[in-house]
């Protein structure tokens, strides 16, 4: 595995799924094992399965794809996808390599520091409970410390305690407190929730009113990712739209999203379809990661975009992203899911810090490439191609009959499963 090695790879997907799979195990240097993990002949088992979930019945597979052309902070990057949407992973490969004209994309994220809360009920007087709590913050900072020694010895633990009342909820007033937990790697819930619950009898002894919800927050505005691009507008000329249009075109789509809950609505999941599809191949949790990202996309009040696009007026458009991004390398399935662990040696990330600067770059580059489509050509153009395969596959296509079932439900213009299952059994007829 050479770190000279480009993500470029031309003809990627016009290769054969056998041959892709050897690119990406020259790529990452992946063993025998790993490749039959990655190609289904071995990987996530019932038995490994019974120990994740509960009541475990069976398995169910997604596919998990590789986007091409990514750069990250000056260092080329393969990216493993899982999701079941047609045209996301193209989608994202095409926007990174529109990135590339301007270095690819610049990331950064804050320090891994999580939010638990401690919700407190049944107070005499709520604002002198909090001045309570506050004089004894550094007891209860060190107490939290106790929870995870080796977390304390790799950098991590408590790093501080807030208190605020809630003066008027359907139950009545209550205090709330916020425990800023370092969780290092980890994506961290277990760590924040033992914190939280080791805290809980001390605060109810200082307070003289009872703890009753201890657990993190999923809106981790403490722990945010951003990711930045700069692509000049004579990289997104294509057929007849010339490059300023296009980046004119984005402009105005995002402007749509940014004044309109609807359509932003709308603009953030085709972000969350690039970050969602890392999260998951990963083994991270994306429900976490949704539930954060549109919390904080109507942290003003006025649900809004996520994401930014600006023309620069140096011929330049300038996209940007931020977001709480909480991920882990060690730890839950990250570390349990034979197909998670390959994919973060596909990443080659040693730390979170730098998965979650990848994910920030995805996102962003799914949204290029949905906005750039939609205020173009339109959207369903490149995603007919995959979704009339799918619908040929779903009447009952089989082999190249796929194919021809999907070129045809393209050329009629009626991508339906009852046309499908007509062109079949036509084709069919014929032999």
């Amino acid at each position: 595995m050479s770190e000279n090695q480009s993500s470029r790879l031309s003809g990627f997907y016009n290769l054969s799924q056998p041959a892709r799979l050897a690119a990406l195990k020259a790529w990452a240097a992946l063993t025998d094992e790993e490749e039959a993990v990655l190609a289904g002949a071995r990987g996530l088992t019932l038995e490994r399965g019974e120990h994740m979930v509960e009541n475990v019945a069976g398995l169910y597979t997604l596919p998990l794809g590789i986007a091409t052309n990514f750069i990250v902070n000056g260092r080329e990057t393969l990216v493993p996808m899982v999701i079941e949407e047609p045209s996301v992973i193209a989608g994202a490969s095409l926007a990174a390599k529109l990135a590339r004209a301007g270095g690819g994309f610049v990331a950064d994220v804050d320090e891994p520091v999580m939010i638990g809360q401690l919700q407190v009920v049944d107070l005499v007087v709520p604002e002198a409970a909090r001045v309570d709590v506050l004089r004894h913050r550094e007891e209860l900072l060190a107490l939290a410390n106790e929870v995870d020694p080796v977390l304390r010895r790799l950098g991590g633990g408590a790093r501080d305690l807030e208190a605020r009342v809630l003066e008027s909820t359907p139950a009545g007033p209550m205090l709330v407190l916020h425990l800023a937990y370092d969780v290092r790697d980890a994506m961290g819930a277990n760590a924040i929730n033992t914190a939280c619950e080791r805290l809980a009898p001390r605060v109810e002894a200082i307070t003289g009113g009872r703890v009753f919800l201890r657990i993190l927050s999923n809106l981790a505005d403490r722990r945010r990712a951003r990711a930045r691009v700069t692509i000049p507008e004579t990289a997104l000329a294509f057929g007849e739209f010339s490059g300023a249009d296009v980046a004119a075109g984005i402009e105005r789509a995002w402007a749509f999203a940014a004044a309109d809950p609807y359509r932003a609505a709308t603009h953030n999941k085709g972000i969350m379809n690039g970050i969602d599809a890392v999260v998951l191949a990963t083994g991270n949790d994306w429900r976490a990661s949704e539930a954060g990202a549109h919390a904080y996309a109507a942290r003003s009040g006025h649900y809004t975009s996520l994401s930014a696009w600006r023309r620069d007026g140096q011929g330049q458009l300038v996209g940007s992203l931020e977001l709480p991004l909480a991920l882990g390398i060690v730890g839950g399935a990250t570390r349990v899911h034979p197909t998670a662990q390959i994919a973060l040696k596909i990443l080659r990330v040693q730390t979170a810090r730098e998965l979650a600067e990848i994910v920030a770059s995805v996102g962003l580059a799914q949204n290029l490439a949905a906005i750039r489509a939609l205020s173009t050509e339109g959207i369903q153009r490149g995603h007919m191609s995959l979704h009339a395969r799918q619908v040929a596959i779903a009447a009952g296509a089989l082999g190249q009959e796929i194919t021809a079932v999907a070129d045809s439900l393209i050329r009629q213009g009626e991508i339906r499963s009852d046309r499908a299952e007509v062109i079949l059994h036509e084709l069919r007829g014929q032999r």
